[in-house]
């Protein structure tokens, strides 16, 4: 079966026909306009269109619409959730389905964000998964146009640029990896229901090949990845996590045989860990830690436990609070978070031993190769700052007591 009748939108009678519009025949250039005013689920909702800018580098004029759904509550500074439909959507049904709960439940923005939803249908072959298309590590149109948009609306509507959320469901949920993980200068999180692939991630973060020379990847989002073993779209996923955890980047992984599903309620059934980490409170501001090698990490069914009816995870367990920073040091408090505070099916770990990055530091830097200083509780020892000025901390022991991780700079 195709992912495009697999992920096919149920039909919603809601007379979305009214207040989503098919993009007009007018030329429509950037800036967008806006097209409509309308009222959705009670938000308020624009819709918007534009034409194709030069730099982007389309091979012909293409015109799209976004929809720019408004919390239900007038704010200032809000948040901003994105979202990237399947391939079985359009923006205009990505959004019908928000009507009901349990209908591509990750579509649905919480009330008090801005939600943006962006098309990939309108024009031929404009995949969010870009290597489909544009196969390679370099920005694809699609990209540059899902950027430049965020931007804009960023700007336009006075929203927090800290908190921008990206999120997709297969087909988008594919893009939602390939091009949020490559701006963690954009995005604070991503989180990808059931990713039709990794290729696309793979490709632009450089994945099983040597940075080149001159590329600059930003720290990336913190992610958050619920994949299906028996999900033919989740092929790859051992390459893809053994990537994260070399390169030390924060992904938190949750698998079961719950197939390509879109439904929350039936995926908790399987795997009840899915929403247990709190991704839309991380900040594209604050230093984040990046847990690898965990010693509570299960066994990754792919790729050949891929009949297997065990759910797993990678990190579920790891939180963090309390990150500072000075020019000279910087800390962030570590711990599990507690049986007590997490209603699950799985065996919460009283301690893990870990290997700790602190990444997105604003203040402290370390030159590559310096050595830094650091204590967590009544340990203490100095490491090395890779090529890159990345410090790691290895064989930490975490418990469910918030312990302080400090890095200094070595006198």
């Amino acid at each position: 079966m195709s992912l495009l009748s697999r992920t096919a939108p149920l039909v919603v009678a809601l007379g979305l026909a009214a207040c989503l519009p098919a993009a007009t025949a007018q030329d429509a250039t950037w800036p967008p306009t806006k097209a409509k005013e309308s009222e959705f689920t009670s938000r308020k909702l624009d819709t918007f269109q534009h034409g194709t800018k030069k730099e982007w580098g389309y091979a012909a004029p293409q015109k799209d619409t976004f929809l720019v759904l408004h919390p239900k509550e007038p704010r200032a500074k809000a948040p901003l959730y994105v979202v990237l439909h399947s391939a079985g959507h359009d923006v205009n049904s990505c959004l019908a389905c928000t009507a009901k709960v349990g209908n591509h439940d990750i579509y649905h923005a919480p009330a008090d964000f801005y939600a943006l939803y962006l098309d990939c249908r309108a024009n031929k072959g404009d995949w969010w998964w870009g290597s489909e298309k544009y196969k390679g590590p370099d920005v694809c149109p699609t990209e540059k146009r899902v950027l430049d948009t965020v931007a804009w609306v960023v700007k336009e509507y006075g929203l927090d640029a800290d908190r921008v959320y990206l999120c997709g469901n297969s087909m988008g949920g594919s893009g939602a990896l390939g091009i949020g993980m490559r701006h963690g200068d954009v995005f604070a999180a991503v989180k990808a229901n059931v990713p039709a692939r990794v290729e696309h991630v793979t490709s632009r973060m450089y994945f099983g090949a040597e940075v080149p020379a001159g590329v600059t990847i930003p720290d990336p989002p913190v992610v958050v990845d619920y994949s299906a073993p028996n999900d033919s779209w989740s092929k790859g996923h051992e390459a893809f996590a053994r990537a994260m955890n070399d390169r030390k980047y924060p992904l938190f992984l949750y698998w079961g045989p719950f197939g390509h599903a879109n439904n929350h309620e039936q995926i908790l059934k399987v795997n009840d860990l899915i929403n247990s980490f709190d991704w839309l409170g991380v900040k594209r501001n604050e230093l984040y830690p990046v847990f690898t090698s965990a010693s509570t990490n299960d066994p990754l069914p792919w790729p050949d436990q891929l009949t297997s009816k065990k759910s797993g995870q990678v990190n579920a367990f790891f939180r963090w609070t309390g990150g500072s920073e000075t020019a000279d040091a910087a800390e962030a408090q570590l711990f599990l978070v507690k049986a007590a505070d997490l209603k699950t099916a799985f065996t919460v770990p009283t301690e893990a031993t870990a290997d700790v990055t602190l990444r997105r530091l604003q203040k402290f830097r370390a030159a590559p190769g310096a050595t830094v200083t650091w204590a967590f509780g009544k340990a203490t020892g100095e490491v090395k700052a890779d090529a890159q000025g990345c410090v790691t901390v290895p064989g930490l022991k975490v418990t469910a007591e918030p312990t302080t991780l400090t890095l200094k700079a070595a006198k």
